[in-house]
């Protein structure tokens, strides 16, 4: 059992099991599911119906393959001037290369992740956010092998 935003949400072995199988390919039909799981594909459905329903399960999509990733990638610290986070998140919005950013603790106020299909557009990316009005100061950590990744 988890809480989350004061309800508590109970999920069980076969829900784990269900989660899992979806997360190594969100494709599998229902009935090639319920095969699996020893369960009526009708029990399945509404288990992950009902995963839907309460948030546990967000969504389905698509990963991008090698061939339409960006090949280089880039982590970003980024220090903000105080109340400047609204300014700052907004010009990263507009760049089409910044994959996502998050607040953090610590020494840096966000950590930007960036994709680029070229050393210049990771360059010229990297310059625009060191240049937006707000940044006080920013380090780039360029990701050269990926040694392990859950995310898929």
């Amino acid at each position: 059992m988890r809480q989350i935003d004061d309800k508590t949400i109970q999920i069980d072995e076969t829900d784990r099991q269900l989660i899992a199988l979806l997360e190594a390919d969100a494709r599998l039909p229902v009935a090639d599911l319920a095969r699996k799981l020893g369960l009526a594909r009708t029990t399945v459905q509404a288990r992950i119906d009902r995963l839907l329903a309460r948030g546990i399960i967000a969504g389905f999509t698509l990963r991008r393959g090698a061939a339409l990733k960006a090949p280089i990638r880039a982590t970003v610290l980024v220090c903000i001037e105080p109340r400047s986070q609204p300014e700052v998140l907004a010009r990263l919005r507009q760049m089409p290369a910044v994959e996502a950013a998050h607040t953090t603790s610590g020494r840096v106020d966000l950590l930007v992740q960036v994709s680029a299909r070229s050393t210049e557009e990771l360059d010229a990316t990297l310059d625009k956010i060191a240049e937006a009005r707000g940044v006080r100061s920013s380090e780039s950590l360029i990701h050269l092998s990926t040694k392990l990744n859950r995310a898929g």
